[in-house]
């Protein structure tokens, strides 16, 4: 893997680490290709039973696109006359990236140290869990620069804070500080900064040892729910239902809970 972004595996935990600190871990081609590709081995290794996105540094999370590589791309293009091409970022890049997180089968946890902001924010939306430090902040970005939202913001953020809040922190950019973000549901945990790694990990790891299956089973019915009817989500939710009862860690649960024991699960 690329060392714009590093990639771990241990104990069923993948971590991914954004790893341009000096650049506060802003998208250069390079980071964007090691991200897509460390975020679908993730969602796609069967040993993998959780997923911890983080970055180095104290300054950001992730600012999004590095804007000094784009305005080369940009002049590049005009000289050629393929404007056109300029944002084939992202198909190529930032929607196959959200599409690995969002929709892997297994819980993936954000750990955001930093400043989160236009597809850095859209990264941190894409996961299950939020876990903030106190000093990080987030902020939409796009209109700032004369573009529109990307790396599905336009679809997760209506979602996690509704759509009128959503229009003005889009219209509106502007930073959005921890606490702010955890009243409006955009951090799910807030912590001190200097407890943010162990935090995040001890979390993180939980996640790698509960019942794989089970969180499959509640990304996927969640994400049904919020456009079907409820009669089409009852019916997902008997079909998921079914899958989850006949796996392995449902009879351990059941088995331990009967025993009063810590279930110690398998992921099947």
């Amino acid at each position: 893997m690329a060392d714009a972004v590093r990639y771990e595996v241990s104990d069923g935990l993948a971590t991914i680490t954004l790893n341009r600190p000096e650049a506060m871990n802003a998208m250069n081609t390079e980071a964007k290709v090691a991200l897509r590709e460390a975020a679908r081995s993730a969602a796609s290794d069967p040993a993998v039973r959780a997923v911890l996105l983080t970055a180095a540094g104290d300054r950001a999370f992730c600012v999004g696109q590095d804007l000094k590589e784009h305005v080369g791309t940009l002049t590049a293009a005009r000289e050629s006359g393929a404007e056109g091409a300029v944002m084939s970022t992202v198909q190529e890049h930032y929607n196959p990236i959200v599409r690995a997180l969002a929709g892997a089968p297994k819980p993936v946890v954000a750990a955001v140290n930093g400043v989160a902001a236009g597809a850095g924010f859209g990264f941190a939306l894409a996961a299950d869990y939020r876990i903030v430090a106190d000093t990080a902040s987030f902020n939409t970005s796009f209109a700032g620069v004369a573009l529109t939202a990307d790396s599905g913001v336009s679809w997760t953020l209506p979602r996690v804070v509704g759509p009128g809040r959503a229009a003005d922190l889009l219209l509106f950019p502007r930073s959005l500080k921890a606490q702010e973000a955890y009243e409006l549901g955009i951090a799910n945990r807030v912590v001190p900064a200097a407890e943010l790694a162990a935090e995040a990990l001890k979390l993180a790891r939980t996640l790698a040892e509960g019942p794989t299956l089970a969180y499959a089973a509640l990304k996927e019915s969640v994400a049904f729910g919020l456009s079907h009817s409820l009669d089409e989500t009852l019916e997902k939710e008997d079909e998921l239902q079914a899958r989850a009862g006949s796996s392995e860690d449902h009879t351990i649960a059941v088995r331990a809970f009967l025993a009063k024991e810590q279930p110690r699960y398998l992921g099947r």
